[in-house]
Order: structure tokens, then sequence, then C-alpha cells
């Protein structure tokens, strides 16, 4: 039995790992790189970018640097020839803007397995104004701070007025679900690591499409909201509750979600899946939220309690969305992005739509219907000495004070 150094045996295993360890370290491949994968060029102007090698190559290759679209855009070179010995690891890449639009420019290595180019591409947008660009980012930052303050002119209004009569339960439920859907769609995609590689699986050349201001905006509209709903346990409701209607739309969004759940964890789906699926509801939810509350303006033949400040917001948000939408498609001469595929232009048309159909119910249809007055002593809900008195003697403001959800 030796007890003092390896038997012969575990000497020759590991000196036959150190040598597999090093004959696999040597021919560890070399990586080309771009120096920036993002570049904006004007039409009829250059940029550049830098194409590099980590290291060696074990082997001479030919490079060759392909356009996506050649009308839109054209390189200096389009091959390059590298042998093992060559000493230079560095190439500038020039670049010219023919036309505006989108663009691709990545690398074909010949033999493909002598180097990983997989990173070496570079996302070109030819733009035809930079001035349109600036204006672009300042409208979008407006409508992203208009859509944000947006909530506060109904909590302020909750608040002053001390009642949530004349704000629709549904329509804060459905808002309430959809901004959760949301955010859990942005910061799944955002913030875990599993979720975004799959993204990049599927698009390899693609940015990832959710920003840090896209997770603020779905955290804080939950937020508002929640604390909205909170407003509505506390101040006077009258008989308002959550409709038969909205529960039923509630139960199949619910069974929807835990069903793609499921598959998920499963692996039927791709957790990336999922996301979209929630992604799917909340547009669903955009479509159909503002309805509830404009037909229960049209029961009541009332806008009271119903904020007007954050349909102007909201407008001013959707319109400013749409115009950076145009800008981009002009600038870009990108126009398939609006009509090509409709959702987002589409989806902020219907929203404008809502906004100005809330503003002719608030200022023509339902102008002289004024909010009810209350005066010392207590509510008797549905009775007759009912000590709310309003500043009208219409029949519908009577209606308003006694009980919102009769007509």
């Amino acid at each position: 039995m030796t007890t003092g150094g390896l038997k012969p045996q575990k000497m020759a295993f590991v000196w036959y790992i150190g040598i597999i360890t090093i004959l696999v370290a040597d021919k560890a491949w070399a990586d080309f790189k771009v120096s920036n994968q993002d570049l904006i060029v004007h039409v009829d102007s250059q940029e550049s970018f830098e194409l590099y090698l980590t290291k060696s190559l074990s082997e001479d290759v030919s490079v060759t640097i392909e356009v996506q679209h050649p009308d839109l855009v054209s390189v200096n070179t389009s091959s390059i020839y590298i042998t093992k010995n060559d000493t230079k690891k560095k190439w500038d890449i020039l670049i010219n803007g023919r036309s505006a639009g989108h663009s691709i420019i990545s690398l074909n290595v010949t033999p493909n397995n002598v180097t990983d180019y997989s990173q070496a591409f570079v996302r070109v947008t030819i733009e035809k104004s930079d001035t349109l660009y600036h204006i672009s980012t300042v409208v979008g930052w407006i409508y992203f701070l208009a859509w944000s303050v947006s909530f506060y002119p109904q909590i302020y209004s909750n608040y002053k007025r001390k009642s949530v009569v004349g704000l629709n339960f549904d329509y804060l439920s459905l808002n309430l679900v959809g901004f959760i859907l949301y955010a859990l769609f942005n910061c799944g995609l955002y913030w875990i690591p599993e979720v975004e590689l799959e993204y990049f699986r599927r698009y390899p050349k693609g940015l990832n499409p959710v920003q840090v201001n896209d997770i603020f905006f779905a955290l804080h509209a939950t937020f508002a909201t929640v604390i909205t709903i909170i407003q509505c346990f506390i101040y006077e409701a009258g008989n308002q509750r959550v409709s038969t209607t909205a529960r039923i739309i509630h139960g199949i969004f619910v069974v929807f979600i835990l069903i793609s759940m499921i598959l998920a964890i499963v692996t039927t789906i791709k957790w990336l899946d999922f996301l979209y699926y929630c992604s799917y509801v909340k547009l669903s939810i955009t479509l159909i939220k503002y309805v509830p509350q404009a037909f229960y303006n049209y029961k009541r033949k009332s806008t009271v309690g119903w904020s007007i400040g954050n349909i102007f917001l909201d407008f001013t948000g959707g319109m400013l969305s749409m115009l950076q939408m145009i800008l981009n498609a002009y600038n870009y001469d990108d126009w398939e992005s609006i009509f090509g595929d409709p959702t987002k232009f589409g989806l902020g048309f219907f929203s404008v739509a809502f906004d100005i159909f809330f503003i002719i119910q608030h200022y023509v249809l339902y102008r002289d219907h004024k909010e009810y007055v209350r005066i010392p002593g207590n509510n008797y809900e549905n009775s007759e000495e009912n000590p709310l008195i309003c500043d009208s003697n219409s029949k519908n403001d009577a209606d308003i004070a006694t009980d919102p959800m009769t007509t």
C-alpha cells in the first residue's frame, strides 16, 4: 500500500488531463467583435466602426461583410482576407448612408469553425434629419410625463370631494389588472436573465424592447391605481361595486393567465411566451377599459366625479405618442411600423378617440349637471328625507345624489 505520492495510474491520468487542457486552450476560438453595435448615420453622410479580433487566428480565414439592405447603406470594403500570421487585428469599416431606414451589417467567415463572429454585427439607423430625431426625443419625454401625471387629477379630486361617486369601479379594476400585467412583462423581460436570453435567441440581432422608463411607468401606474382603489374603501362610494360582467371578464383573464403559467412551468411554452400572453391581455384591457366609464356617465347623465384633468393629460399623451410615431416613420422612412403593424398606433388612436368622447360628455352633453352639495346631518340614502340637495332641480341630479348607480 502506497502512502506517499500518487500511484502511476493516477499520475498518467493527471498528465493526460493536462495535455488535453493545453490542446483545448491552444485551439480556443478567436472572437470577432465590433466597437459599436448601434450606429446612427445621416443620409449622404458617413460614420465608421471598428472590427477587431480578440486573439490570433489558428488558420487563414476569409471575412465577408454583408449588408442587409444595400440600397440604404454601403460599406467601403466587402471582404477581408486574414492569415493566421497576420499581426493586424483591427480594421476600420466606413459606412455611407444612402436612404433613410434601418439595416444590419454582419459578417460571414470562411471556414466558419475557426472563430466566433455571432456578436460582430451593427444595427444601422439612417435618418433624414438630426433635428427631427431630437424633436422626437423631446416629444417622447413630454408624453411620458403627461401619461405619468395623468393619474393624479383623479386622486386629488377624490381627496378633495371625499367621495369616489362618479368613478366607475369596473374601469378601475380593469386598469389595475392591465398595469400589473404590463409591469410583469416589462420587469420580466428586463430583469430576468433567462427571459432576456430567450428573447435574444429568437432575435439575435435585436434590441431589448423594454427600457428603464417603461418599467418606471408600469410600476408607477400600478401604484397610482392602487392608491385610487384604496380611496374607494375610504371615501363615500354610494352603491357602487364591480359589476358581474366585469367579474366574468376578470375570471376569463385569470383562467387564461393561470393556464399559460402552468404551461410555462411544465416547459410546454417558454417563459417569454408567458410574458407575451400577459401583454396580449393588457392590450385587450386597453381596448375595453374605457367602455364601463363612458356607459356609466351616460346612465348618470353626468361626468361629476370623473376627473376631466385626467382626460386632458391622457389625450395629450396619446396625441404626442402618435406624433412621435409619425415623426419617426418619416425620419427613417419606416411607414410600415404604422401601417404594417398598426397595433401601437391603433391603440393610441383608440384611447384618444375615447378621450374626445369623454370631453364631449363633460362639456357638451352633460355640462349643466352639477355636483350635489352635502349639508350637515346623516345621509339616509334612498329615503324620502335625504339631506343631499342639488344645485340643479333636474331629476338626473337628484338621482345622482341619492343613488349614483340608478337611472
